[in-house]
């Protein structure tokens, strides 16, 4: 997903996806500890698009409070 697409989403949208996403980067950690993955760089893409999620969610936190 990249930045416009998220910018796209609604607020409530955006804080959705940050949670499922959060819990797929768990899952991915779990299946990756137990056996390896077949794309280990599917972990460090998630964990970017986790970043971008919280980066918008901030952004629109801070226009809202000027």
């Amino acid at each position: 997903m990249k930045n416009k697409e998220i910018i796209g989403l609604t607020t409530k949208e955006v804080a959705e996806r940050l949670v499922s996403e959060k819990h797929n980067l768990i899952k991915l950690k779990i299946n990756h500890a137990v056996s390896p993955l077949e794309n280990p760089q599917r972990i460090k893409e998630v964990r970017r698009l986790i970043a971008r999620l919280k980066t918008e969610l901030r952004k629109r936190e801070l226009t809202d409070i000027n």
